[in-house]
């Protein structure tokens, strides 16, 4: 006789995760977890006083390096380099200034744009993480993903079958393939599709999340900033990426906001879908998702001039 599969929700990082197993996680591995993803929590969050980037942006100098730092640095500096500067490590005092901030205040002060040298104001190898001047370090573009994989890397040393690691729509899965909606960006009861993974991660980022007026009151803001002109994007609406791991998968997401993201995509091996925010879907050539939309005018993009004109 068969068990329905277990599930702990709880929040963490300012987002619901909810860790689906075939039996209840024993107290040692939920302590872990919850051990591992506040150790996280503590080194990298600019919400949190007595995190190391918020110590880094009162007083710059030199920490010992965090145990994520040069794997999540490094891939930064690559999605930087993709994009032409448009992801940046440095952006969290753009964030502050729009009034995305440690006291999530929403309130707009003008756009500032994030530093372009920020290869010469921060360093993260030899055991050290290092800030010459001050500056807040934000690793939003891919800094969940990463936590996802260490939480999953813990699951997998003690739990055997289908496992599912879902941070606020950030998912690790492992098992029996698993459906997944794509939820539209404009309209969260629908979908533009569907996407079956096996043994992967999906990712995915969009502008109706985290969103808030402007000073102006003239449209909103969002998280999703070019950290060349610390100003939202405006022309990509939402993005998915499916990777073998989730930090690879929360980059790609991330970089498909802008150009460049989507040769990166190819070069790492990662599918992709976005949506502009015009309403036309695009992904990456031999994507596997089932996504419901015409495609008369050829492979690789829907004809979309709003986003009611997708299928539901």
């Amino acid at each position: 006789m068969s068990t329905a599969p277990d599930s702990w929700r709880f929040d963490a990082i300012g987002t619901t995760w909810d860790i689906v197993t075939e039996r209840r996680l024993p107290a040692a591995v939920r302590d872990e977890v919850s051990a591992r993803i506040d150790e996280f929590d503590r080194d990298w969050s600019r919400f949190r006083a007595d995190s190391v980037v918020s110590a880094l942006a009162r007083t710059p100098g030199a920490v010992p390096a965090p145990a994520d730092a040069v794997p999540m640095l490094d891939a930064l500096a690559t999605l930087s380099d993709a994009t032409g500067g448009a992801v940046n490590p440095l952006v969290g005092g753009s964030l502050d200034a729009l009034g995305y901030d440690a006291a999530y205040t929403l309130r707009d002060r003008g756009a500032t744009p994030a530093p372009a040298r920020w290869r010469e104001l921060l360093s993260w190898h030899d055991g050290r993480l290092a800030l010459v001047e001050p500056a807040t370090i934000d690793v939003g573009a891919l800094g969940k993903g990463r936590l996802v994989d260490l939480v999953l890397g813990i699951l997998v040393r003690s739990e055997s079958g289908d496992l599912t690691v879902d941070a606020g729509g950030d998912l690790a899965l492992r098992g029996r393939p698993q459906r997944i909606g794509l939820e539209h960006p404009f309209d969260p009861r629908r979908a533009i599709g569907v996407w079956e993974v096996t043994d992967a991660a999906l990712c995915a980022s969009a502008v109706n999340r985290r969103a808030w007026p402007s000073a102006t009151g003239i449209g909103t803001l969002h998280h999703v900033l070019d950290a060349r002109t610390g100003q939202p994007v405006r022309t990509i609406a939402a993005t998915w990426a499916a990777a073998a791991d989730a930090m690879a998968a929360d980059a790609v997401a991330t970089a498909l906001f802008f150009d460049g993201g989507p040769r990166l995509a190819h070069e790492w091996g990662v599918e992709w879908v976005r949506m502009t925010t015009d309403g036309r879907v695009e992904w990456s050539p031999g994507c596997r998702a089932d996504l419901f939309v015409r495609t008369d005018v050829g492979p690789g993009i829907a004809p979309a001039s709003r986003p009611n004109s997708l299928e539901q």
